[in-house]
């Protein structure tokens, strides 16, 4: 699994201000907000969540992925999870969401299951907050950083598929493209790119970059070695369900290996290759192909912003789910 559990400590400058209308807020969360109520919590996310990665190491990229899709529609607060019922469609089933892998959710479940079975702790602790822990546990899993999570998030009262239009990043979108979306949830360039290297992890359905391998018209920026490689795993015609490993060297090891991939060329989607085709964005890259540490501390940095994105610490605004699928 890796070279073990690393910890990070990322000392992070809080906001004083409320959540309010802004997109990002720290300022009602923090890392002891369940010592009162249910004080082993961070001990019983990672244990379950432990046990979900050794019967499968495909929860590592699933519930990274998760969170990631959680955040960037209305915020925080654990929607994405919920299931459709009678006439609203959850965010779930938009097609952007249809890829997401069931791991990731049941990963949460039953991190979940493993909180509320602790008297002290049934129906205190958040799916929201739930899901914080476990991204974080799973990336510690797979010999990347573990860092300090900020806690207090509530889980939103609402989910829709219509909510989701405009709000995730296609793997065709350039530089520009990225660093709009993220800034409007206030994340910087610098935030993204770290945030990408998230694709040191997971899979990839072959619709998602089959563009770019066209036997006519090979991406230019792709190595013709990589290019063939996935020309031959997805041929015209294949199966839709076939999906390859987003990182063809370290796959399930969270490491800095994405950026070295693309300093050869083999990012798999334009999204990935365009942070080092663009000159830009291409120093950082490079600083953090060569520079494990320096990533680490990015990245961590990063998720703790966005773990702050739309977070709902308001009782008018979010609740404790009892079932992290169910509104009520």
């Amino acid at each position: 699994m890796g070279a073990g559990i690393r910890i990070l400590v990322v000392m992070l400058a809080v906001t004083a201000a409320g959540c309010g209308v802004v997109t990002r807020c720290a300022a009602q969360l923090r890392q002891d907000y369940y010592a009162s109520v249910c004080p082993d919590v961070e001990t019983i996310v990672r244990d379950a969540v432990t046990k979900k990665v050794q019967e499968t190491t495909v929860a590592v990229g699933a519930t990274v992925r998760l969170f990631f899709h959680d955040c960037f529609v209305e915020g925080c607060d654990a929607s994405v999870i919920v299931v459709s019922s009678g006439n609203n469609t959850a965010e779930k089933d938009h097609p952007n969401n249809l890829s997401l892998a069931g791991d990731g959710f049941d990963t949460v479940i039953k991190a979940k299951a493993a909180v509320d079975a602790v008297p002290q702790c049934t129906n205190q602790v958040s799916c929201a907050d739930i899901l914080v822990m476990a991204t974080r546990d799973v990336i510690a899993l797979a010999g990347g950083p573990s860092y300090a999570v900020e806690l207090g998030r509530l889980d939103g009262l609402s989910s829709t598929a219509s909510s989701v239009d405009g709000k995730l990043p296609p793997p065709s979108f350039n530089l520009d493209q990225l660093t709009s979306l993220f800034a409007a949830n206030n994340l910087s360039q610098t935030d993204m790119i770290a945030l990408s290297a998230a694709h040191t992890v997971g899979f990839a359905h072959c619709g998602t970059f089959a563009s770019r391998i066209q036997p006519a018209a090979v991406d230019p920026t792709m190595d013709a070695g990589y290019a063939s490689q996935l020309q031959a795993a997805c041929p015209a015609g294949v199966d839709p369900n076939i999906a390859l490993e987003l990182d063809p060297v370290t796959p399930r090891a969270f490491d800095n290996q994405y950026f070295v991939n693309l300093q050869k060329g083999m990012g798999l989607f334009t999204s990935d290759q365009v942070l080092y085709s663009d000159d830009r964005s291409r120093p950082t890259v490079d600083a953090w192909a060569a520079n494990s540490s320096d990533f680490e501390l990015a990245f961590v940095a990063a998720m703790t912003n966005l773990g702050r994105v739309g977070v709902k610490t308001d009782p008018s605004q979010g609740n404790i789910r009892r079932d992290c699928a169910m509104l009520i």
